[in-house]
């Protein structure tokens, strides 16, 4: 249940972020699901490898080359999915950073508050 909730709270901010960026469409809502599905594949089974592959130079960057890697996915998840697009990598870097700020947020009102006894 908690995942079928975690798809639909980044559906719903994909939706967001397309309204609010002009580089990044998405035609409907049931788009934007499959967008976040998508996203979280890609996320699970492509990006480990692309970490391994370019650890060298992530090492090198300090960590900021897996900012190119996530709007790589994204740019993955636009050529993979009809119906969602995204101009450039440019688009997609910003899309990639706001998407992950607002699942943050979206996720943080998920948990249960710890419990004190």
């Amino acid at each position: 249940m908690k995942f079928i909730l975690r798809m639909l709270l980044s559906a719903l901010a994909v939706v967001l972020l397309a309204n609010l960026l002009s580089g990044v469409q998405v035609d409907s809502f049931l788009i934007a699901v499959i967008v976040a599905l998508v996203l979280s594949l890609l996320n699970f089974i492509v990006k480990p490898i692309l970490v391994i592959f370019t650890l060298p130079v992530t090492i090198l960057t300090f960590g900021l080359f897996l900012l190119v890697i996530n709007a790589g996915i994204i740019l993955l998840a636009d050529w993979l999915v009809t119906g969602f697009s995204v101009d450039n990598f440019w688009w997609a870097l910003l899309f990639s950073l706001l998407l992950s700020f607002l699942q943050s947020l979206f996720f943080s009102a998920l948990k249960e508050p710890e419990r004190t006894q």
